[in-house]
């Protein structure tokens, strides 16, 4: 048999009939598909990974043995997972450190609350509050007086403009829907009696407005929060791609929280403005107000909703509110909230103007957001045993993620620090224990064994039993010491040891290699580690931490081979009856070969050949121009235009590149079906003799 000889006939035949071009367009189509898809899935892979690792998950994860859940770092929202405590993080870090492919260990813990966001009313109120308690505390100033002037002004302003709300709503509903203790509690609040008596009991004057008047405000939110209880400072070491935006980091060992970016501007920034954000981010995205509905729907949002912005501005702010528009609008209109309507009107020819000049011009004179920097944030979530518990937490700054500014999975996420989190989730921690044995004392409480009981109780002196009285209760007098601000204060200003950090409970942590490629066999390693050890430790990888999310990828490829396994099947299908019809069609050449002497062998060695070389030919060509639509990805990236795809590109594009293991599989693939489906058409070429050649009709 001449190898040459069969090479020569198979090139003659490549593309010689339409069947042979039908079957090159399928072989190349598959290939193409193998090569482009999985250098696009590869890329999605490294870059998700490089986003679940690099945000909070780590290499590996270590939880209790004793868990009845999974770890699931990116679901189960609005839900506890039921984690065993680790008791003693030091000590098992210590162990797992001794590892020479770990890098460190993070301690953490996962829990979620809801907060209020508060109304515009309740934060005006709440400042007028501090500010008299700071006169309460270190006395009346010159200074101090203008402001709180200058702020009672404003909240009676708001007021005013609560009352001209009530009157326009009962020219337009039943007044009978209208509560009538709602309209004298305003009648009151904007009375000059009112405000003649407020210094004289600022307190009580603040608690009816707080109760009465600012619950008539419906703009205040309920804000679903997650966040991760963590040692700060070791996160942001060993987490390189988060960085600090806005404000400060946590001052090491001490109490504080940071938020996410993404988090802080989609639930405390004025709403108008996170509107107008949100609308300019589209259209740099190529949308256009004319052709989405849900971008004009922002817009007159924006517009009849512009109370949010008319109770932030005091007199002197709102007369240069008016200043300002009338000369962007050219207008002698004096009415503000005519003057933000039209102002507010936008279509695609002056967004870009307006979104400016509202930067510019207003929000100078705004409060942007409803939570600043170095305010304290009430978080109130439920312990682990189910009661509720609330502490207040200092919000020392904003964080990003480096690549991942705009993802609402990696945005998901707040950081606070390990002993407010422990308090919160119910752990008992050193500052908990103090505060208990204070309240004991100051309480009177004596703790008796249970042998003693008896005794104590009915066979001494009466020590555990006293008296009733009726007196007064001075509970400033009775809990001093004990809590208050005082005690937050405190609590806010101390310095926690590394050692008291560490030496506490934790529900999971990080692990950060020095080789990720050898996460698997560190992994086994570290299982066996504890294992030997006796510790209740569990060590799982990064995608199985990750639960749903991790998975994407990889069901993300079977649906591609999958996909690409159909499409080869039919191939196959196709190909084999193709070469069939081919092979009867060349009956007279195949009986003529046969009767000049060829063998069977020769016979089925060319078709399978010319076969073989039409799938390698036309794999090659379909391998090469997916080799070049990935080059050409590659240089200029595929955009995220959603910001889920944020996370799984790991930044605001993904540029895919080419990997040899795409190239062999897909020649594997194109090899593989190729002689598959030439098998039979072989076997039926081989069957035919010289004498039904010579009696087949031209």
């Amino acid at each position: 048999m001449n190898p040459l000889l069969l090479l020569q006939v198979a090139f003659r035949n490549l593309l010689a009939s339409s069947i042979n071009r039908v079957i090159g367009g399928i072989i190349f189509v598959g290939t193409l598909v193998v090569v482009v898809g999985g250098a696009v899935l590869e890329s999605v892979d490294d870059g998700m990974s490089r986003s679940i690792i690099g945000s909070i998950a780590g290499h590996l994860q270590v939880l209790s043995s004793k868990s009845r859940d999974r770890l699931d770092l990116f679901g189960r929202s609005g839900s506890q997972m039921d984690l065993g405590a680790l008791d003693d993080f030091a000590g098992f870090k210590r162990l797992l450190e001794e590892h020479p492919n770990v890098k460190t260990v993070v301690p953490m813990g996962l829990n979620s609350a809801l907060i209020g966001s508060g109304n515009t009313v309740d934060l005006t109120l709440a400042r007028l509050r501090g500010m008299y308690r700071q006169r309460q505390e270190k006395g009346a100033s010159p200074e101090l007086d203008a402001q709180l002037d200058s702020l009672k002004t404003h909240v009676r302003h708001m007021v005013s403009v609560l009352g001209e709300d009530i009157t326009r709503r009962g020219e337009i509903i039943d007044e009978a829907r209208t509560d009538p203790a709602d309209t004298e509690a305003i009648a009151r609040a904007g009375s000059d009696d009112f405000w003649a008596k407020f210094d004289a009991d600022p307190f009580t004057s603040l608690e009816f407005l707080e109760n009465r008047i600012a619950p008539q405000v419906s703009d205040a939110d309920m804000v679903y929060i997650r966040y991760v209880g963590t040692d700060l400072d070791s996160f942001q070491k060993n987490f390189d791609r988060m960085h600090v935006v806005d404000g400060q980091p946590v001052p090491q060992g001490q109490r504080g929280m940071l938020l996410s970016r993404y988090f802080y501007e989609q639930n405390f920034k004025l709403k108008t403005a996170r509107r107008l954000d949100i609308i300019k981010a589209a259209r740099d995205n190529g949308q256009t107000l004319a052709r989405s509905d849900n971008l004009r729907r922002m817009v007159k949002d924006n517009q009849t909703q512009t109370r949010e912005l008319l109770f932030q501005l005091d007199p002197i702010k709102a007369k240069q509110a008016t200043e300002r528009l009338q000369r962007v609008l050219g207008s002698q209109e004096k009415d503000l909230e005519k003057l933000l309507v039209a102002f507010l009107d936008m279509d695609d020819a002056s967004f870009d103007t307006r979104y400016a000049q509202f930067y510019s011009e207003l929000a100078p004179l705004l409060e942007l957001y409803r939570v600043r920097l170095g305010d304290e944030l009430t978080i109130t979530a439920y312990t682990r045993t189910g009661y509720v518990r609330s502490i207040n937490v200092r919000v020392y700054g904003t964080f990003e993620f480096k690549g991942l500014e705009k993802s609402t999975v990696a945005g998901s996420f707040n950081l606070m620090d390990l002993m407010t989190f422990r308090d919160l989730y119910g752990f008992l921690t050193p500052d908990r224990k103090a505060e208990l044995e204070q309240l004991k004392q100051a309480s009177g409480v004596k703790q008796v064994d249970r042998a003693g009981a008896e005794e104590a109780l009915f066979g001494g002196e009466g020590a555990l039993v006293t008296e009733a009285r009726q007196d007064a209760i001075n509970e400033d007098q009775a809990l001093q010491g004990v809590s208050g601000a005082h005690v937050r204060d405190e609590l806010m200003r101390r310095i926690y040891t590394q050692e008291e950090i560490e030496s506490g409970v934790v529900l999971n942590a990080a692990i950060l290699l020095k080789d990720p490629r050898l996460m698997k066999q560190t992994m086994m390693e570290l299982r066996n580690k504890a294992n030997a050890a006796n510790l209740p430790l569990r060590i799982i990888s990064w995608q199985q931490a990750s639960g749903q999310v991790g998975q994407f990828v990889q069901t993300a490829k079977m649906v591609l081979y999958g996909a690409v396994m159909i499409i080869f099947v039919v191939a196959l299908v196709i190909i084999n009856n193709a070469m069939m019809m081919a092979t009867l069609q060349r009956v007279r050449e195949i009986g003529t070969m046969r009767a000049i002497g060829a063998q069977k062998s020769f016979v089925r060695a060319m078709v399978m050949v010319e076969t073989l070389l039409l799938g390698l030919v036309c794999g090659a060509a379909g391998a090469l121009v997916g080799a070049g639509i990935v080059f050409v990805l590659g240089r200029v990236g595929i955009p995220a235009t959603q910001e889920t795809l944020y996370f799984f590109f790991s930044g605001p594009e993904l540029h895919p590149r080419l990997s040899s293991g795409n190239l062999v599989a897909a020649f594997v693939i194109v090899l593989g079906v190729s002689a598959l489906s030439t098998l039979y058409p072989a076997l039926l070429a081989t069957r035919v003799s010289p004498l039904q050649a010579m009696q087949m009709d031209e």
